[in-house]
């Protein structure tokens, strides 16, 4: 494949990764590392790997069967179809599409982790509590990548295929593409040699304790776990079936700065430059890239058990992407040399979700995020309540961590103007946090 698996995971300290490139209609794939620095069990192609939000392409695709199987409207409105669908604030129940749950622009808190169980019901009982939630915006208002907003989706497909969403992922997917290495729940995961995730915890990488987040979220991605291999069979029926091809085009022209050369948005699919699509999966201590060049019939995932998985991602992006599809991978964002001063009247504040508040402020000339976390669940996601993280300024609207953390830089971007002049929003790599 032009490059050294084994090298590339040393060079950058990840346990264990998987990669598969799909070119001229075969497919290739490598495996290296280990799935889990406790056990030491070997990394191997039929592993499976956690693929987190790449589950949301999934999500969409079953969606997609659903329209053109001519059941379902993206245009719609979404109760029409899920009856005694409720949010808190009417006018939203009304006017609520399936294609605003899709591109992200439902206006609905990006994590409203409410823990639901984990029987079968706890997709159904999850979007039940949505009635009680704060809603950020109308519809349509503003993008901010919302996890709910796709477990939402999930119940949509339970209801008019009236079966479990893990059971439909089987039926419609797995099992007419002959997938071998895809688990569906945690219960499939284990009959297979599953990777675990792996943090850093005082300066060492260390296995996490736990491998999900409960069953509500399994359609926005906390789940789903296959082979790389496995992962290029379902590009593959991407690139092939033509009525699956209205889920890659533009849906959003533009998105705020991520950090990562996303330019825009499709159904479930981010759109990179050069026609690129794609989507990347974060879960607890693993992440996992996936790249499609459809122009040129190229795509490659690449999965890890580390929280710093993207450098190596990265590499193998520059090179497959660059020699196999003629495309350019963007770099890594990292601070620039001479940075701006803040724009303390318009950037600093403090910004608020259900599960946090950010507050960036301007302290002796060096501008600092402070995150103080509502509970001790947001603040399992985000560390102790209070703690300082330096940043400098990016560009006209963007801010950037000053250190690399283990994952490195953070991007965070400013969108819109109150009537004092102050940003409306910080999208801290994906979600909108207003203004408080």
């Amino acid at each position: 494949m032009g490059w050294n698996l084994s090298e590339l995971i040393a060079k950058h300290d990840v346990p264990g990764a998987q990669v598969a490139v799909l070119a001229d209609g075969e497919i290739q794939d490598d495996a290296a590392g280990v799935l889990s620095l406790h056990t030491r069990v070997e990394t191997t192609t039929d592993s499976v790997f956690k693929i987190g939000s790449i589950t949301k392409i999934w999500t969409a695709t079953l969606i997609q069967q659903l329209v053109n199987e001519g059941l379902l409207d993206l245009d719609r409105p979404l109760r029409d179809y899920l009856p005694g669908f409720r949010l808190s604030d009417p006018a939203v129940t009304e006017s609520l599409t399936t294609r605003h749950l899709l591109t992200h622009t439902s206006g609905m808190d990006g994590n409203h982790f409410t823990d639901t169980g984990r029987n079968d019901d706890a997709i159904e009982k999850f979007v039940a509590t949505l009635a009680d939630a704060d809603h950020l915006l109308p519809p349509g208002t503003l993008f901010s990548y919302s996890n709910s907003g796709y477990v939402v989706l999930g119940r949509l497909v339970e209801v008019l295929r009236g079966k479990l969403f893990h059971d439909v992922l089987r039926e419609r997917l797995v099992a007419p593409l002959g997938l071998d290495t895809v688990a569906t729940t945690t219960y499939e995961a284990i009959l297979h040699r599953a990777a675990v995730g792996h943090i850093e915890a005082d300066g060492e990488l260390v296995p996490t304790k736990t491998w999900a987040v409960r069953y509500f979220c399994a359609p926005s991605g906390s789940h789903l776990a296959m082979s790389a291999r496995d992962l290029m069979e379902f590009v593959r029926l991407h690139l092939t079936d033509q009525g699956l091809a209205a889920l890659r085009e533009p849906q959003l022209e533009s998105v705020p700065d991520f950090g990562g050369g996303i330019l825009g948005w499709g159904l479930g699919w981010m759109r990179y430059r050069d026609g690129v699509v794609g989507h990347t999966g974060v879960s607890r201590g693993q992440k996992a890239f996936l790249r499609v060049a459809p122009a040129a019939g190229v795509a490659v995932a690449v999965l890890t058990n580390s929280a710093g998985g993207e450098p190596l991602a990265h590499d193998i992006f520059s090179a497959v992407l660059g020699d196999l599809a003629g495309v350019e991978t963007a770099p890594l964002p990292v601070p620039p040399a001479n940075p701006a001063s803040i724009d303390a009247d318009r950037m600093c504040g403090t910004y608020r979700t259900s599960r946090y508040d950010i507050t960036l402020a301007v302290e002796n000339d060096r501008a600092f995020l402070v995150r103080r976390p509502h509970n001790e669940l947001a603040e399992s996601f985000t560390g102790k309540s209070g703690d300082r993280v330096e940043v400098v300024r990016l560009g006209d609207s963007a801010i950037i961590t000053a250190e690399p953390t283990f994952e490195g830089h953070q991007v965070l971007s400013l969108v819109g103007s109150d009537e004092h002049g102050r940003a409306r929003f910080l999208h801290n790599g994906a979600a909108a946090y207003r203004i408080a």
